[in-house]
C-alpha cells in the first residue's frame, strides 16, 4: 500500500460496483481512508473485507442517495470513524434508457432522483463542513452523455447535462471548496443492465464494444484528489482513444 500519499476522507456513493469500486480500491491502496455507500451492502462488505485484509481504512454504511436524510447520516457516520469528509465522489447513478415515446415516466423519474438529486443531496450534506473548514473537494460524476444528446438518451443526457451545470455553478460560487466533474466514456459497467427498453438495450451493446475499465475512471478521479488545495481539476473527460463516441 502506498501511504506517501496525504491521508484523506474520502466518501464514495454507489461503491458497490463499476466507477465507484473500482474508485474506492484504488484510494484505499493510495493510503486514503474510504468510505463506501451504496444499497447493496453485501456488496460493499465483501469489498471492505477484502481491502483491510491488505491493511486499508475503509468503512461502508448502506445508503439511497434519493433521500437526504440518508446521505446526511451517510455523512455523519463518516466524520465519526474517520473524521470530517476531506473529499465525496458523487458517482451514484442510473440509466434505464428508453425513446420518450416510450412514455416510461417511472424510469425518468428514476434518473432525476438519482443523477440529479443524488448529487445535490451529496452536496447538501458535505457543503456546510467543508465551507466551515474552508476546504473540500466535491466530485461529481457526469458522463459523456453531458455533451451530447443520443436517440433514447434524452432524459439520461439531461441529467447529466445537469450534473455539468449544478458543478459550474458550485464551482463560481467558492473560492475554498474545490469542484470536479468527470464525464467518462463508455465504460464497462453494469449500467445498462438497467435498460429495460428492447431498442435501447440493443444500441447500447453496439454502442459499448469500445470501452474503457473503470479503473481508468479511478485514475482520473485520484489524479484530481492528488492536487494541492490550490489547484482545482474543473473539468475531466475521460473516453476510450478508440471510441468516436
Amino acid at each position: 500500500m502506498n501511504t506517501t500519499t496525504l491521508s484523506k476522507v474520502v466518501l464514495v456513493t454507489g461503491a458497490s460496483s463499476g466507477i465507484g469500486e473500482a474508485t474506492a480500491r484504488l484510494l484505499v491502496k493510495q493510503g486514503h481512508r474510504v468510505v463506501l455507500g451504496a444499497r447493496r451492502t453485501d456488496r460493499l462488505e465483501a469489498l471492505a473485507d477484502e481491502l483491510r485484509s491488505s491493511g486499508g481504512q475503509v468503512a461502508f454504511r448502506s445508503l439511497d442517495v434519493t433521500r437526504l436524510d440518508d446521505v446526511r447520516e451517510f455523512v455523519a457516520f463518516a466524520e465519526a470513524t474517520y473524521g470530517p469528509a476531506d473529499v465525496i465522489v458523487n458517482n451514484a447513478g442510473v440509466m434505464p434508457l428508453s425513446p420518450l415515446n416510450a412514455l416510461n415516466v417511472d424510469e425518468w423519474d428514476r434518473m432525476i432522483d438519482v443523477n440529479v438529486r443524488g448529487v445535490l443531496h451529496g452536496i447538501a450534506a458535505t457543503l456546510p463542513g467543508m465551507e466551515a473548514r474552508g476546504r473540500g473537494h466535491i466530485i461529481n460524476i457526469s458522463s459523456i452523455g453531458g455533451h451530447a444528446v443520443s436517440p433514447t438518451a434524452a432524459v439520461y443526457c439531461a441529467t447529466k447535462y445537469a450534473v455539468r451545470a449544478i458543478s459550474d455553478g458550485l464551482r463560481q460560487e467558492t473560492d475554498k471548496i474545490r469542484v470536479t466533474v468527470v464525464s467518462p466514456g463508455v465504460v464497462e459497467s453494469e449500467l445498462a443492465d438497467s435498460i429495460s427498453d428492447a431498442q435501447a438495450r440493443d444500441a447500447m451493446k453496439a454502442f459499448r464494444r469500445v470501452a474503457l475499465a473503470p479503473e481508468a475512471i479511478a485514475r482520473a478521479i485520484a489524479y484530481a484528489i492528488e492536487q494541492p488545495d490550490d489547484v482545482d481539476v474543473s473539468e475531466l473527460i475521460v473516453r476510450p482513444t478508440a471510441s468516436p463516441y
